[in-house]
């Protein structure tokens, strides 16, 4: 399963490509594993002029992640939920992005799973109050990477895609 993580944003938008989730079949095996490790496929970010307005913005954004899709053809799709934000103007902007990102994936066809950033840090670092550079070095660690994903929005991007592989492997495992 190829599962593209979004963190979404207007003028940077992460995004994250990442192979894993594939679970045993006891007939196989004999044991129901999370199986296989997590392969990196891809990872950055789009990128939208800074002074451009939102209803030229929202289109670039459209057309990125629909390349995106044409690309590499994920069966899964993730995107970070809003979180209160203090600036109102930056929340409704993400929100906008959110919105993009969300319709994108409708159109390809794909069922949306929503994290919340607390949700992501548990499942990437084990406790959902981890900092930011905790987040980052284990996306290095269990992508099997040589270096901290850059930009930022990419290494998040990347985060929300393992905390959705390993979100539908556990509810493989108890049958969910």
């Amino acid at each position: 399963m190829i599962t593209l993580g979004i963190d979404p944003g207007t003028a940077i938008m992460g995004y994250g490509l990442v192979e894993g989730g594939a679970v045993d079949s006891p007939e196989r095996t004999g044991v129901r594993t999370a199986g296989g490790d997590l392969r990196l496929i891809e990872y950055g970010a789009l990128r939208t002029p800074a002074h451009a307005p939102l209803d030229e913005r929202l289109p670039m954004l459209y057309a990125g992640l629909m390349e995106l899709f044409n690309e590499y053809k994920p069966n899964a799709f993730a995107i970070e939920e809003l979180f209160f934000n203090k600036n109102v103007r930056t929340a409704l902007s993400v929100g906008h992005a959110r919105g993009v990102a969300i319709l994108a994936a409708a159109h390809a066809g794909l069922k949306v799973g929503e994290y919340t950033p607390l949700q992501v840090k548990q499942a990437v670092v084990g406790y959902g109050r981890a900092e930011k550079e905790q987040v980052q070095s284990m996306v290095k660690i269990l992508l099997h990477m040589d270096h901290i994903p850059q930009p930022d929005d990419a290494a998040d991007a990347l985060a929300v895609a393992i905390c959705h592989i390993h979100s539908r492997a556990y509810e493989a495992l108890i049958g969910g």
